[in-house]
């Protein structure tokens, strides 16, 4: 321990659902995927490759789900993701001609540089393999990978256990299989904590997990120090870190957070609606409707029409971007040094966000990052980031408390996941786990073609799990997607499950399902039986 009076741990969640339609030529909510990978993936690691460069240490952590994992090593994806790459950079070259002379000039040239950079990243650093990027920083101690449930499941509303424990199984496993070792850290799905649930992150090696501030709060017995240094589980002795609301309140809130200043870019104003049709057109998708193509050049201006907002200043942004990195760090220098004067040890404050935020939604907060690490390093020694198990190395003895049953989202409990607009689809996933373990329990030694059946009905149930269906049916963004997502995972479940009961199995029905819902090449669907799950209650009885 050096002279620093305290710990940061910024902490991203990456996650996508598996979007993945062979079906189509191009489907838009596999944009969802290709946005992401160029506006907050590929641009992370080119910040993590500047910093190291210039020998900036610095520290992160970042879950990077396994339907996410397996989208980035999905060749079909890949090759799709390439061309939508390859597109927004022809275009951006064709930009620079048409505004040439312009006060769209500079935001041209930006997008034409930017792309252009993540082409090499993409293709020449990293070979297309962008889950070796992330590993690369991993390896040299600087990035921390953790693991999240296996499709994102909503673990509290998971009443038989046996899904629980797939979930984890599963992840783990996969983790294992991409980055060649156990996970330490766990994202649980919307952050959602079930007491016991930690029993099955234990028999995976799983050290430490995330909640809401007030999953920890309100744990028994009260937190010595509140959510400013982890906790243990009773019985399991796996960690629990609380998120620190002050922090995420400057980045996350819509009226007071640094993203909505009026000089960053507007999220709403695209060409792919602003440009002349005939010219936009040929970077659409094949169905020719206009739709939003990532490149946008007003900023935000102030609560003024679209149709009114001001040209982008990429200069005046970034210079933006630094002043709100400075001012995020001396708020924790200050926070910390707080603290510190009220714990027998250095305090630790745990900034947990959507790694989407960056890049993605605001555009800007790549850059912050970039310089909030720099400051972090140069112009202070108050603060240390850190890693979870960097702060447990340093204290290993910690209070055990039970955190409660809690997860982030509006009102902090379950209303986002279970309520009148998604409650429906909870009788159909128990009674599908019901089938899978029945199943599992009836045939533990398949082979051929009844294990090749049976192993996609457990990736049917983990995908028809995702909590990212529930979520986004309640804020009604893709309502209409992710209702059909799960009634299609259902369906081809229990079409599995009669094909199975009834000893006519469908082979060429099971080949189409294995190229289209094809997550999870390795799974085995004995994780979903009974025994798996006693092996790992009983130790704890």
């Amino acid at each position: 321990m050096g002279q620093e009076k305290g710990y940061l741990a910024l902490v991203l969640h990456a996650h996508l659902p598996f979007i993945k339609h062979p079906e189509y030529p191009d489907f838009l909510e596999e944009d969802w995927f290709y946005e992401a990978m160029v506006e907050t993936y590929l641009p992370l690691l080119n910040v993590f490759e500047n910093l190291t460069a210039e020998g900036v240490d610095f520290r992160l952590t970042m879950s990077l789900t396994p339907p996410l994992c397996n989208m980035m090593s999905d060749p079909l994806l890949i090759e799709r993701f390439k061309h939508y790459l390859n597109q927004r950079a022809e275009l951006s070259a064709k930009e620079i001609e048409r505004t040439r002379g312009t006060e769209f000039a500079a935001v041209a040239q930006m997008y034409y540089d930017k792309f252009r950079r993540f082409q090499d990243l993409f293709e020449n650093v990293y070979h297309s393999r962008i889950l070796e990027g992330f590993q690369k920083f991993q390896n040299m101690g600087k990035l921390e990978i953790i693991t999240c449930g296996a499709t994102h499941g909503y673990f509290p509303l998971m009443v038989h256990k046996e899904s629980v424990n797939a979930q984890v199984k599963v992840a783990a496993a996969d983790y294992r299989l991409r980055f060649g070792k156990s996970p330490r850290g766990i994202w649980l799905g919307e952050c959602a904590y079930n007491p016991g649930d930690d029993k099955f992150l234990r028999e995976e090696g799983i050290r430490f997990f995330f909640l809401e501030s007030h999953g920890i709060l309100h744990g028994t017995p009260r937190p010595k120090y509140g959510i400013y240094a982890p906790v243990y589980c009773p019985q399991t002795g796996v960690a629990a870190f609380a998120r620190d609301m002050e922090s995420a309140q400057q980045v996350w809130s819509a009226e007071s957070g640094y993203p909505g200043d009026a000089r960053y870019r507007e999220f709403y104003r695209d060409l792919g609606y602003d440009l002349d049709y005939d010219y936009i057109k040929p970077y659409l998708h094949s169905d020719g409707v206009r739709r939003n193509i990532g490149m946008k050049y007003y900023k935000i201006t102030g609560k003024v029409p679209l149709n009114q907002k001001a040209p982008y200043n990429p200069a005046e942004a970034r210079e933006v971007a630094a002043q709100h990195a400075g001012n995020f760090m001396f708020n924790r220098q200050k926070q910390i040094e707080y603290l510190s004067t009220l714990m027998d040890r250095k305090p630790l404050v745990v900034s947990m966000y959507d790694a989407e935020l960056y890049g993605h939604w605001w555009y800007e907060g790549i850059e912050f990052l970039e310089y909030l690490f720099k400051k972090i390093y140069y112009d202070q020694h108050d603060i240390k980031l850190i890693t979870p198990m960097e702060y447990l190395e340093m204290y290993p003895v910690n209070q055990t408390v039970q955190p409660s049953m809690s997860s982030w989202g509006d009102k902090g409990y379950h209303d986002v996941w279970l309520n009148s607009g998604n409650d429906w689809i909870y009788r159909h996933l128990i009674k599908a786990a019901e089938r899978m373990t029945e199943l599992a329990n009836r045939f533990p030694q398949a082979d051929g073609l009844l294990k090749r059946t049976l192993n996609q009905m457990a990736r049917e149930l983990l995908l028809m799990q995702s909590s990212d269906w529930a979520f986004l049916m309640t804020t009604g963004t893709a309502k209409e997607y992710s209702t059909k997502r799960t009634k299609d995972h259902i369906k081809r479940f229990n079409e599995l499950y009669e094909q199975v009961k009834h000893n006519r199995i469908n082979e060429g029905y099971v080949y189409d399902l294995e190229g289209r819902d094809s997550i999870f090449q390795q799974i085995d669907y004995n994780v979903y039986s009974s025994a798996a799950k006693d092996q790992v209650l009983n130790q704890y009885k």
